[in-house]
């Protein structure tokens, strides 16, 4: 939907929250303080919180509703969790119950858990943030007074926590980022390049027969295409959900492109088509119906003819201001006021793990480099490793939080294996991974 004049537009949209951060830091004292939230209420826990321990759920004064849970033993450690996605349409109550599943880990290790199921669907990361900040503000408030607040951003949430941390910079004494969206909007540049190079491929997203549009808009507004018509698509074009021994040999071709082209596994490019499709029609929608997202001047390679691909690929230049608007909304700086650890599966198939060396470039820009440490898991998963590699993560963000002891790869990989002194082949961190620029696997623009 387009913005209307009166209105402010959606990436635009800053509340109170922000306003009074950005006031605070400039030494405003008549800031008036934010509005009361009500309390929590005690309710039975979801299913997989561990035995023990007491949930606490609400709505904050921004319609976001959220789960806290306190576990039997308390660490006074709060850890606040930015959930990944994001998740299209009206968001659900119980979208924190998926997350506390995964994260049990956090509650066993003695350490209270608060999320936000955030206020708004798809693409809206300052709004995600100050709901983080909310929920924290609750847990403060209506809960108890945690010794330490640690921000934990996960998949797309570290793209939340990254802004999170930057708007309130005083709310945080640790940042923990995992298999984190952490290099801006660039991280999503490859999924325009899928949806040309497929569509010059294959013809079918859309059809010869179906009205045309950009594709740089992800899809038509009005369009009723879904997620398994699409898969349907990709695997008559690619054979991408049959064994390769089944796929024509016009198919392994055109997949084998798009892979050596794009760097990517061949079991992603239907989640990716997706982002590119269904996301990015989000991303657009918000963005008054233009794309921040282009291909303009992308030079292709790997393909068994690139000059040819390169002819070929239709193009699409991205709209200047709504680039600025989205970088906006999602972007930081790398300014954090505090020790950062961002930890990664190398072969993450969903958020690509080069990301890491951009966020590593900006915090040094800004005289930060010091307080961030990178660290890697020989992992081709991307929503969780296995329990064995956070409890050594969330320790060495504590000793560097309250000690000034900053870790290092390897002693967080030694500090795995004394939690696990039985099953140390489940410690899979890398200490001497180096990661490489982004612009190795994300063609640069």
């Amino acid at each position: 939907m387009r913005s209307q004049p009166t209105r402010l537009h959606p990436f635009r949209l800053v509340s109170s929250l922000a306003a009074l951060a950005a006031l605070a830091l400039a030494g405003c004292a008549s800031v008036p303080p934010p509005p009361p939230e009500a309390p929590p209420q005690a309710q039975a826990c979801p299913a997989g919180v561990p035995a023990g321990a007491r949930c606490l759920r609400g709505q904050d004064s921004a319609k976001s509703h959220y789960l806290i849970v306190m576990p039997q033993k308390w660490s006074g450690v709060l850890v606040v969790h930015a959930h990944g996605g994001p998740t299209l349409g009206p968001p659900s109550p119980t979208r924190a119950d998926e997350d506390i599943k995964r994260w049990a880990i956090t509650v066993s290790e003695g350490h209270a858990w608060a999320a936000s199921v955030f206020r708004q669907g798809g693409f809206a990361v300052t709004t995600a943030a100050e709901d983080t900040e909310r929920v924290r503000r609750i847990f403060v408030d209506h809960v108890a007074k945690p010794r330490r607040t640690l921000l934990h951003g996960q998949s797309w949430g570290a793209m939340v926590a990254t802004r999170a941390a930057e708007l309130f910079p005083t709310s945080w004494e640790g940042i923990l980022l995992t298999s984190g969206v952490v290099a801006g909007p660039a991280t999503y540049d490859f999924r325009l390049d899928l949806r040309a190079i497929y569509q010059h491929l294959c013809g079918n997203h859309p059809r010869p027969d179906e009205p045309q549009y950009p594709l740089d808009i992800g899809l038509p507004a009005d369009s009723k295409l879904t997620n398994a018509e699409l898969a349907n698509r990709a695997d008559e074009c690619l054979g991408v959900r049959k064994p390769a021994a089944q796929r024509t040999p016009v198919q392994a071709q055109k997949l084998k492109t798009i892979v050596e082209v794009l760097k990517m596994p061949e079991n992603s490019v239907i989640g990716h088509l997706n982002w590119g499709t269904f996301t990015l029609r989000d991303v657009v929608a918000k963005n008054g119906g233009v794309s921040p997202f282009g291909n303009e001047g992308v030079r292709y390679v790997g393909s068994s003819d690139d000059v040819a691909l390169n002819a070929a690929v239709p193009r699409f230049k991205a709209n200047p201001q709504a680039a600025a608007r989205f970088a906006a909304d999602v972007d930081h700086q790398g300014r954090f006021a505090v020790p950062v650890i961002n930890a990664h599966g190398i072969g993450d198939p969903t958020v690509f793990v080069e990301g890491g060396d951009t966020l590593r470039q900006r915090m040094v820009g800004a005289g930060n480099g010091a307080r961030l440490v990178m660290t890697f898991v020989d992992s081709n998963d991307h929503s969780y490793w296995g329990d064995a590699h956070y409890p050594p993560l969330f320790d060495a963000l504590l000793n560097w939080v309250e000690k000034g002891h900053k870790p290092t790869p390897s002693s967080i990989a030694e500090r795995c294996r004394q939690l696990r002194p039985a099953h140390v082949s489940e410690c899979r961190f890398l200490p001497d991974y180096v990661v490489k620029p982004l612009a190795t696997r994300v063609l640069p623009r």
